[in-house]
């Protein structure tokens, strides 16, 4: 049985990358309104800063910043993942299976963590989250992709409107 370790650093920022369990799915654009409440209220009873958010059709990637002296990031995914798939229509339950036994399984049991570690990795992981939905080919610019915090980082000065807007910087579409 594999035993996975998580690193608990309170107050540190973190990278996340959450799946839906069905790959193909677009569940989570489909019903964006219902995940950015569900986060909100989360967010509400446990805080946690949003460095940065997008939401793809089948999968999310975030950078948060917790409070000094708390690590239970676990219990705030806990929170999100339950909340959302429970106030989902029936109709989005996707087995007879499940329908039978009451079960709402559409999140994958697991999901990537990791600890940012320095300035350098912080950027890199911030800028990955933004070019999430060019590397997946939903967009031709960066901008284009409506469910990402890129827009507010714009609003900041962060990052002209036109970033990572063609290859031309050195981003490979669907490289990883």
């Amino acid at each position: 049985m594999s035993r996975y370790r998580r690193a608990h650093v309170p107050g540190a920022t973190y990278f996340f990358t959450v799946n839906l369990l069905n790959r193909r799915s677009d569940l989570l654009v489909r019903h964006i309104d219902l995940l950015r409440e569900t986060v909100r209220a989360t967010h509400s009873r446990h805080p946690f800063h949003i460095d940065a958010w997008v939401v793809l059709p089948d999968h999310m990637h975030c950078v948060w910043t917790l409070p000094a002296g708390d690590a239970d990031f676990a219990l705030r995914w806990k929170v999100i993942k339950f909340a959302f798939a429970r106030r989902l229509p029936k109709t989005e339950i996707t087995t007879a299976t499940q329908r039978s036994r009451g079960e709402r399984g559409i999140w994958q049991r697991r999901y990537w963590e990791h600890v940012i570690q320095d300035e350098r990795d912080y950027r890199h992981h911030i800028d990955y989250v933004h070019r999430n939905p060019l590397k997946h080919g939903l967009v031709e610019r960066v901008v284009d992709w409506p469910y990402s915090s890129f827009h507010r980082a714009v609003g900041a000065g962060v990052y002209p409107v036109d970033w990572c807007g063609d290859e031309a910087e050195g981003f490979a579409r669907n490289a990883d």
